[in-house]
This record gives structure tokens, C-alpha cells and sequence, in this order.
């Protein structure tokens, strides 16, 4: 395949940089005191965020259907390794009112949602991209990377969006944390 593909844009290769730095952020996360933690988070989902929509997929011809799917590197294991180091840390700052939640339309009372699991569900699904991306076969690049912008539009932006919040108001309306 000719370079000039969507898999060597500029774009791309800046999503895949901070993808991966997303994802090693989070596997370190028992390296993080909870305010460093929080001040890195709050930095770094806006950049994957932008990062994400400024990928060129769903504007070329590159998307298409795939049959089978990439496989997938990120087992419930390590999904929940992560989950908990993140609860751990953030403690009674984990829990939120979700908004945005799919079931809020059938509920009387909020949704309560963990940022830990928030961030967790985005990992599952970034580090999964990224280690199918290092597997350096252009195909599974391709399938992973359309599919990780499809999971971002339906799913995981969402949860982002979601966190950053979250994480905002602690980080800036928690006086007590910091002081």
C-alpha cells in the first residue's frame, strides 16, 4: 500500500500517539497521587478528543464494512486492574450524576456512573486499537482504526465527555482536595 493512505496521515499518527499515551497513562495509574492524576486527565482526554474528530475516516473513501473484526487485546482482567486502580484513587470523586446516561428517559431518580468505569470502557476500547495498530499489518490498521472512530461516534465519546466533567469539578470546584 502507497503511504500516502489514510494510516501514514498526520492525523492518524497523532491519534495513535496520544492514544497510546491515553493508554499508558491509565496503566500507571498506581504512579498518580489523586490531584496529579486528575490535572493529566484533564489535559489529556481534550486532546484525545480533538484528536479523535480530526481523523479524516468518515469523510474518505477509506470506511467500509468489515466481516470480522480485529482482534481483540484487552481482557476483562485487565479491564477491571484498571477499573479499580482508578476507584482506588479517585475514591468518593469516582461517582457522578450521568446526564447523558441511555436509561435517564426511563428513570425517575439520576443514573450514578463511575468515572472509573468510564475511563475503563474507553481503555477496553483504545488500547485494544492500539495494540492491533503495532501489530504493523495494514489491514487490521485499517479495521482498527475505522472501528475505534465508529466505538468514539457511538460509544466512548460520549463517556469521555462524560469524565472530563466529572473530573473538572473536582479538580476546580473541590477546594478541600487541594488545599
Amino acid at each position: 500500500m502507497q503511504k500516502d493512505n489514510i494510516l501514514y496521515s498526520k492525523n492518524t499518527l497523532e491519534f495513535v500517539t496520544v492514544a497510546v499515551e491515553f493508554c499508558a497513562f491509565l496503566e500507571n495509574t498506581a504512579k498518580y497521587e489523586l490531584i496529579p492524576f486528575i490535572d493529566k486527565a484533564v489535559r489529556l482526554l481534550p486532546l484525545l478528543y480533538l484528536k479523535t474528530t480530526l481523523l479524516d475516516i468518515t469523510e474518505t473513501s477509506e470506511k467500509e464494512e468489515f466481516e470480522d473484526a480485529p482482534e481483540n487485546f484487552i481482557d476483562e482482567e485487565t479491564y477491571e486492574v484498571v477499573r479499580l486502580r482508578i476507584a482506588d484513587l479517585l475514591g468518593e470523586y469516582d461517582t457522578f450524576l450521568d446526564t447523558f446516561h441511555p436509561d435517564i428517559r426511563y428513570s425517575d431518580t439520576p443514573i450514578v456512573v463511575t468515572v472509573s468505569e468510564n475511563l475503563a470502557d474507553m481503555y477496553q476500547d483504545i488500547g485494544n486499537f492500539a495494540a492491533q495498530f503495532r501489530q504493523e499489518n495494514e489491514e487490521v490498521m485499517k479495521k482498527s482504526l475505522i472501528l475505534c472512530e465508529e466505538n468514539f461516534r457511538l460509544y466512548w465519546g460520549q463517556k469521555l465527555l462524560n469524565a472530563l466533567k466529572a473530573l473538572h469539578v473536582v479538580r476546580f470546584n473541590e477546594i478541600d482536595i487541594i488545599n
